[in-house]
């Protein structure tokens, strides 16, 4: 499902590169947005299969937006993986708990992104 369209938020560019360079380069289209708030319009303008989202960000954090597109039964199917610094195990539990389907710590591997993504997108 490589035509699969992945909305990443990060407010770093750097690690946005980081993840959208090999999502690109498999044929993905890939959309992007740097805070909570812009994640949540352009989950509503483009409606993607996937997030990759970042907890730690200005305005809206990542487990406020999960909740909130989980919460919402027009975006509650939206594939949601956190794609975080915060790596400790209550970080995952709390991504988790708030609806999210996979939580990636960074710094990680574009094996391990990839191999992600592609069992989320099954």
């Amino acid at each position: 499902m490589a035509e699969a369209k992945i909305l990443v938020v990060d407010d770093s560019p750097t690690e946005l590169q980081l993840m959208v360079e090999p999502l690109l380069a498999r044929g993905y289209r890939v959309i992007t947005a740097t805070n909570g708030i812009e994640a949540l319009e352009a989950v509503a303008r483009e409606l993607p299969q996937l997030i990759l989202l970042d907890v730690l960000m200005p305005g809206k954090n990542g487990f406020q937006v999960c909740r909130q597109l989980k919460s919402d039964p027009a975006t509650r199917d939206i594939k949601i993986m956190f794609v975080s610094s915060k790596n400790q195990e209550s970080d995952r539990f709390w991504g988790l708990k708030q609806g999210a389907d996979e939580y990636l710590a960074k710094p990680f591997t574009e094996e391990a992104l990839l191999s992600h993504i592609s069992a989320l997108l099954g």
